[in-house]
């Protein structure tokens, strides 16, 4: 659970960012939607990751 985990959850949080983006661009609030929860898992995952770094 270390360096693959985290580029897969900067990977999931930086998808998120170009959902947005691309909502924003084509005017679909669905798609802003997903980007904003999948930025917000990248995120949750990524300070879990940061946590157990710390008890290692």
């Amino acid at each position: 659970m270390g360096t693959t985990d985290k580029f897969s959850n900067k990977a999931e949080e930086l998808k998120g960012q170009a959902k947005q983006k691309v909502g924003e661009a084509t005017d679909n609030e669905q798609l802003q939607g997903e980007g904003k929860i999948d930025e917000a898992k990248g995120d949750l995952k990524q300070a879990g990751e940061k946590v157990k770094d710390v008890f290692k």
